[in-house]
C-alpha cells in the first residue's frame, strides 16, 4: 500500500520527516543558544555547504521550526532563531543526544573508538 502525502504510520515518522537528516538537528541545537546569522551557523555546523545550509533553513522555516528575520540595513543581513515550536524539539534532541552518549560509551568500553565532539545535551532540556 502506498502512503499518501501527509500520512504517517506514527508520530515518530513525522518527527523524522521534519528533523531526520544529518544537518537539521545540528542547526536546531546551535539555535538553542540564540539567534544566529547564516555565516555564523555555517561556521558552527562543520562540514555543511552554504547551498545545503540554505536549503535546510528554508525547510525548517516552512515547517515552523525557525524564524527568518531580514534586516533592511547596509549591509543587509538575515538572522535565524527558533520558534516556540522549534524550542519544543530541545527535549527530543537532548534525549537523542543522551542516548547517543551512552551508546558511544558502551562502544568505547568494547574497544571501538567513538569520539563525540559535543556532549553538552543538558542545555537542550531547559525550556524557553
Amino acid at each position: 500500500m502506498v502512503k499518501k502525502k501527509n500520512e504517517y504510520t506514527n508520530g515518530a515518522l513525522l518527527t523524522l520527516e521534519i528533523v531526520g537528516n544529518k544537518w537539521k538537528p545540528l542547526i536546531i541545537c546551535h539555535l538553542l543558544d540564540g539567534p544566529l546569522r547564516t555565516l555564523e551557523l555555517q561556521r558552527r555546523v562543520k562540514g555543511i555547504s552554504a547551498k545545503v545550509l540554505v536549503e535546510q533553513l528554508k525547510q525548517l522555516e516552512a515547517d515552523n521550526i525557525i524564524d527568518r528575520k531580514s534586516f533592511k540595513e547596509i549591509p543587509p543581513h538575515v538572522e535565524y532563531s527558533l520558534t516556540p515550536e522549534g524550542y519544543t524539539l530541545a527535549k527530543v534532541l537532548g534525549s537523542m543526544s543522551s542516548w547517543g552518549e551512552q551508546k558511544a560509551q558502551q562502544m568505547n568500553d568494547t574497544g571501538n573508538n567513538v569520539k563525540l565532539e559535543y556532549s553538552d545535551h543538558e542545555k537542550w532540556t531547559n525550556e524557553k
